[in-house]
């Protein structure tokens, strides 16, 4: 007879589970938008909170979050 493996939820699992969100950002309008890090949240509007509130070092003008599993690589070596 065989038995089942109970399963856990532990905290690495919990962070998996969570998405990476790249965060770019910009001072001036001028400047390109540029990496400035990235944060784990389940969703968008969490993603949004941490980005603004842990890379608030600077006033950006602008700031935007992208999704890590969106990003396509183009060229690779």
């Amino acid at each position: 007879m065989s038995q089942a493996t109970p399963t856990h939820n532990t905290g690495r699992a919990a962070i998996t589970e969570s998405h990476v969100w790249q965060v770019y950002a910009r001072r001036k309008y001028d400047e390109p938008l540029y990496e400035v890090g990235n944060v784990m949240a389940d969703d968008v509007e969490l993603a949004k909170v941490y980005a603004q509130s842990i890379f608030d070092e600077f006033s950006w003008i602008e700031m935007v979050i992208i999704p890590r599993e969106t990003i396509v690589t183009v060229i690779a070596s």
